[in-house]
């Protein structure tokens, strides 16, 4: 028996899910254009939303050696892909290496400036491949 694999992208998972709709079996585009299979985890993270607390910088990556892209007010909404460990931080009484990845899929913000917990509440932590 066969199984068929559902591919879809994460923007386009995010999307159907923010609308309340279930993801299509397969995508209709030319394989060429087709993405990996998108693990189930990355299709609910696609729909988690945070909200920074104060002022929050995003970055380039999980530290704060890493280029300020910009800067956003006090609940501002972000959707969130996943957090990972990053540089410890220290700051208005929170001290964690918490850092949350954002739906560009490049950009990153500490979680100590969002609602919720060390993460914002983002369930899944980022999977990186080893080796």
């Amino acid at each position: 028996m066969r199984t068929r694999t559902k591919i879809i992208t994460t923007a386009a998972a995010g999307m159907l899910a923010a609308a309340g709709m279930v993801a299509p079996a397969a995508a209709a585009t030319a394989p060429a254009e087709r993405q990996a299979p998108v693990a189930t985890s990355d299709v609910i993270a696609a729909n988690t939303w945070v909200y920074t607390w104060t002022k929050a910088n995003v970055r380039g990556c999980a530290s704060n050696q890493c280029s300020l892209k910009y800067t956003v007010e006090a609940n501002y909404r972000f959707s969130a892909i996943c957090w990972d460990n990053g540089q410890h931080v220290t700051a208005y009484g929170i001290s964690h290496n918490k850092w949350v990845k954002l739906g560009s899929g490049t950009n990153w913000v500490w979680g100590g400036l969002l609602k919720g917990n060390q993460t914002g509440n983002v369930p899944n932590k980022c999977w990186t491949p080893s080796g």
